[in-house]
C-alpha cells in the first residue's frame, strides 16, 4: 500500500515544478513608467528625459553613447562593441516588459553614465522620452 503522505509531497513537488516553469507576468512599458512616476512622486517629462538621455554626467559617456542619439535604431556598447538592440519601444517591443530586467539595465547603465544609481525621477522621464518615440522617427 501506498504511503499517503509520499504521494502528497510528490503531487506538491510536481506542482512546484510546473509553477516554477511559467515566466514572471510581463508588465508593459506603461505600466513600468505609472511605478517610477509614482516612485518620483511626480510626472515625468519626455524634454527632461531626452536632456538626460543626450547629456554626459561627468563620466566618459551618456545614454547616446550606446543607444545612439535616436534610440529606434540598434547601437552598440562603446566599450565591447557588443550590438544592442533598438532601445525605444515602438523599435523594440521587448523592452520594459520584464520589471527585474529593466531594474537591472537602469542599475547597470546608470552607474556607466552617471556615477549612481538613477532616481525615480530620473528612469519616468527617460521612459517618458522613449515612449514618445516611432519607430524611425524621433520626436
Amino acid at each position: 500500500m501506498k504511503d499517503p503522505s509520499r504521494s502528497m509531497a510528490a503531487a506538491l513537488a510536481a506542482g512546484l515544478v510546473v509553477f516554477a516553469s511559467f515566466p514572471a507576468r510581463a508588465v508593459t512599458p506603461s505600466e513600468q513608467l505609472s511605478r517610477y512616476a509614482a516612485e518620483a512622486g511626480r510626472a515625468p517629462e519626455a524634454v527632461r528625459g531626452r536632456q538626460f538621455f543626450t547629456t554626459v554626467h561627468g563620466r566618459e559617456w551618456s545614454c547616446a553613447t550606446c543607444h545612439g542619439a535616436t534610440p529606434v535604431v540598434p547601437g552598440q556598447h562603446a566599450g565591447t562593441g557588443k550590438a544592442i538592440g533598438a532601445l525605444a519601444p515602438a523599435a523594440n517591443g521587448e523592452r520594459f516588459t520584464d520589471a527585474a530586467k529593466t531594474d537591472k539595465w537602469f542599475r547597470r547603465n546608470c552607474n556607466d553614465v552617471v556615477g549612481r544609481e538613477c532616481t525615480a525621477a530620473e528612469k519616468a522621464d527617460t521612459l517618458a522620452w522613449l515612449l514618445s518615440l516611432t519607430r524611425g522617427v524621433p520626436r
